[in-house]
């Protein structure tokens, strides 16, 4: 699930919960939806509405937190397939980062690179048939890819909001440090005679979803993205 998934599943609580008299409020269009790790989504939806977020959060399968936030936890696996299919697509102004000096510590060059790492290992796949699969053995660094992976959408949508292409710059630079990460400690590619598994097609698919918003969210700033650079 992606922040538009979650702020959707909370509007549709607010709206049964009106229509069973639970409680008497305006149904919003949409909520404000924050990512706060991997899978971890929470919402003022109750603060901003006046109402017991106990009711709201009832309805969704959610705690509340914080004081009056709903929090909703989903599986890894599910947020990773939800950017594949919903990276935020937005309309923001263009922005952008010079690529030079190819360092790890110039966030264009950071961004650019892991995009061409993730097609690398999209094509190293396709010629391998290795299909992509969900996450097995979770490590660290793929947990904290994921986490940030499900921030994109939100991040996007702030940038179309502020009309600004920086927030949505910024998680693209973090989605890439993290991919750097997961690519160096938990590569999809077997070492020496190791046959391909679970594993490995797990973390196709991560490659696949970094691939993705990526791609889309170097489009959305101006920028046709470049699978070798």
């Amino acid at each position: 699930m992606t922040p538009g998934d979650v702020s959707g599943a909370l509007v549709r609580a607010v709206r049964d919960a009106v229509a069973d008299g639970e409680i008497d409020v305006a149904v919003p269009d949409d909520v404000l939806v924050f990512g706060r790790g991997p899978g971890v989504y929470e919402s003022p939806v109750a603060l901003r509405l006046g109402v017991d977020p106990e009711v709201v959060a009832r309805r969704v399968g959610g705690a509340v937190v914080g004081g009056g936030l709903v929090r909703v936890v989903v599986p890894v696996g599910r947020v990773v397939e939800a950017v594949k299919r919903d990276p935020g697509v937005v309309r923001v102004p263009p922005g952008g980062w010079s690529e030079w000096p190819r360092t790890f510590e110039n966030p264009g060059f950071s961004v650019r690179y892991a995009y061409a790492r993730a097609c690398w290992v999209e094509r190293w796949a396709k010629d391998l048939g290795i299909v992509a699969g969900e996450l097995q053995d979770v490590a660290a660094e793929e947990l904290a890819l994921v986490g940030e992976l499900g921030d994109v959408p939100g991040r996007a949508k702030q940038a179309e909001r502020e009309r600004d292409a920086r927030p949505l710059m910024l998680c693209l630079e973090r989605v890439a440090g993290a991919y750097h990460e997961v690519h160096e400690r938990c590569p999809a590619v077997p070492k020496g005679d190791e046959e391909p598994g679970a594993v490995h097609a797990g973390r196709v698919g991560l490659a696949e979803a970094v691939k993705v918003v990526l791609g889309n969210g170097l489009n959305v700033i101006g920028e046709t993205p470049r699978e070798r650079i």
